[in-house]
């Protein structure tokens, strides 16, 4: 079976995730779960992380919205990870560490 466009998204960031030895899953998606989680969860120095994996013109379902705002209203970290912006997400963790860090100076 061919990989569809989304699933090449999932599969090239789970390898960055790799390589950076970031700590992640991916929640079974079997009917059974809460719908709207994040695709791949995981851990960033300490810091809850979620990856919502799109492509093309697909964006998030009003459940994902909800999670993802849920996700960042509890300190936690979320992103719409796209074929656009894969390339970059040792950047986008990197720029979040940096806005977490200055958020807790006096």
């Amino acid at each position: 079976m061919a990989a569809t466009p989304e699933s090449k998204v999932k599969d090239k960031l789970r390898k960055y995730l790799t390589q950076l030895g970031i700590y992640h899953f991916m929640p079974a998606a079997n009917g059974f779960g809460r719908a709207g989680i994040p695709d791949i969860i995981g851990c960033y120095n300490g810091q809850f992380v979620a990856f919502e994996c799109k492509a093309g013109k697909n964006i998030p379902t009003a459940l994902q919205e909800r999670e993802i705002r849920n996700i960042q209203a509890a300190k936690g970290w979320a992103f719409v990870i796209t074929e656009l912006n894969v390339d970059h997400v040792e950047e986008l963790l990197r720029m979040e560490n940096t806005n977490e860090a200055n958020q807790r100076q006096p």
